[in-house]
């Protein structure tokens, strides 16, 4: 690599709409509403097609985590850092941003299960609607070691883990402030690392099979290495060219490691350069569209999961019922893709983004030094 690709800088240039990094949430959003479908058709695809569409479903959410601390940092990260937005008021900020949806689409899916059974269509599959699950799933808290959460609306364990990274964002803020770009950058992997050999050391098992009951410590050193990429790109200017080529390298790279195996170190460094890169790439002309779809990405994610149990609780019945054929199976599963997908569409646009607008409002009012934070955050949860 060629060292006038990459250098240091004192400007700390701002993330934009309607780029790479906006295009690379929609993309994420999809492929987990595809791995989540996967297994809902008359065969599943990764028996079908190809084991990653299962195995390779904990990248996903690696991606999530990371890109998560990479743009609230370079959102946050400054006002944080020179006091023009207080921790409390960040957290408070990130709460409000996930939990009314969570709490929406959770309420949903138990309207779902109660008005089915009592209908006399009663969930197919009993033991994930298991009602002393539920209180610790709709407080979000089930990332925490505290019973409860399994089933239900099961992806949200995630977002519970970031509440206690958002609690955590802060106090790692105020460490990797204190160091120049490359050592923020070997710190952030070493965390990850680290945190890997320990699990490995006294669980006998990599950190990213850490059971969803302790989502957190699965969650804090991929969020801390995002924040650590940012930290590194708000420092070091990449030439865009480079950045073109190592995020295209890094993705194919990503794609061919997967069809032989998982390789989760491997898969993880992709992932981080892909993210880099993106942040680094120039957006002359941003799209509309790109950033539009990047807006629904939380709304992707939190909702697909009920929109699946819904659309394959009827399918199923009508499968049985009318006798359906295979193609007639596979095509309900692919409506059932893009059901999800309106679905995240009219449930951004008509509920969440109208209660955000009230919320944003409210926080104005009450904030005595309002200040621009750089435009809204693009993480996959905001």
């Amino acid at each position: 690599m060629a060292w006038t690709s990459v250098s240091t800088r004192n400007e700390t240039l701002p993330i934009s709409r309607g780029g790479w990094l906006d295009a690379l949430r929609f993309i994420v959003a999809a492929l987990i509403i595809l791995h989540h479908f996967q297994g809902a058709g008359p065969i599943a695809l990764a028996e079908s097609v190809h084991p990653m569409f299962e195995r390779s479903g904990f990248l996903l959410t690696n991606f999530f985590l990371i890109d998560s601390g990479y743009v609230l940092m370079r959102v946050y990260g400054a006002a944080l850092g020179r006091g023009a937005l207080s921790p409390g008021n960040f957290v408070l900020k990130r709460l409000l941003r996930v939990w009314p949806a969570h709490l929406i689409m959770g309420l949903a899916l138990v309207a779902m299960v109660v008005l089915g059974t009592a209908a006399g269509a009663p969930p197919r599959n009993p033991e994930w609607f298991q009602w002393d699950q539920l209180p610790a799933q709709l407080a979000l808290v089930q990332a925490f070691g505290i019973p409860g959460g399994l089933g239900w609306n099961a992806p949200t364990w995630s977002i519970s883990a970031l509440i206690g990274c958002y609690l955590a964002f802060p106090w790692v803020l105020r460490g990797l402030t204190r160091l120049g770009p490359w050592s923020i950058l070997a710190l952030g992997l070493g965390g990850y690392l680290l945190a890997n050999q320990l699990c490995w050391a006294l669980l006998d098992y990599p950190v990213y099979q850490m059971p969803l009951r302790y989502g957190f410590f699965r969650a804090l050193p991929l969020f801390v290495l995002g924040m650590a990429l940012a930290g590194f790109a708000q420092k070091v200017w990449i030439d865009p060219r480079l950045a073109r080529w190592a995020g295209i390298g890094a993705a194919v790279a990503l794609f061919v490691i997967q069809l032989v195996d998982k390789q989760a170190l491997a898969s993880l460094a992709c992932i981080a350069v892909i993210i880099l890169a993106a942040g680094a790439i120039p957006t002359p002309r941003p799209s509309k569209w790109v950033e539009k779809a990047a807006q629904v990405s939380f709304s992707m994610f939190i909702t697909n999961e009920v929109v699946r149990i819904a659309w394959f609780g009827v399918a199923n019945v009508a499968i049985a019922r009318f006798d359906l054929p295979v193609a007639a199976q596979w095509g309900l599963w692919g409506l059932g893709i893009v059901a999800a997908v309106a679905f995240a569409f009219a449930f951004h646009f008509g509920i969440d983004n109208p209660i955000q607008t009230r919320f944003r409002a409210w926080l104005k009012a009450r904030s005595p030094r309002p200040v621009r934070l750089g435009g809204p955050v693009i993480s996959l949860e905001g």
